[in-house]
């Protein structure tokens, strides 16, 4: 089992990797199949299909159990605003292992409580 925690809403999920994927958008098992399933809302323009960058997110700790990122996913996440050393696009970041997110911009107010 692997601990997903969501920031800054707070919300912590637990996932059996036997039971990827869980739903259509992004590679499966990755932070935004697991959000998605477990109803944190991450933006996502393009599907999941790592062609926008809509879909970053910082990773706090675990970077370690995310796969390298490919050049195709560090071309976008050079484009998108406040990136840090640590952001990864939600859509191509599969999990193997406990990881902690910061979703930029999230905003209860506008995109509402996560499940």
């Amino acid at each position: 089992m692997h601990k997903i925690t969501f920031q800054p809403m707070g919300v912590s999920v637990e996932v059996d990797p036997a039971n990827y994927p869980f739903g259509h958008e992004g590679k499966a098992g990755s932070i935004l199949d697991i959000a998605l399933t477990h109803g944190v809302q991450v933006t996502h323009a393009c599907g999941g299909v790592g062609a926008c960058g809509t879909c970053h997110v910082i990773v706090e700790a675990g970077m370690e159990n995310l796969p390298p990122a490919t050049e195709e996913e560090l071309d976008l996440v050079d484009q998108v605003p406040n990136k840090t050393p640590n952001s990864r696009l939600a859509c191509m970041s599969v999990v193997s292992g406990d990881v902690t997110v910061r979703i930029p911009g999230w905003n209860r107010n506008l995109i509402g409580e996560a499940g």
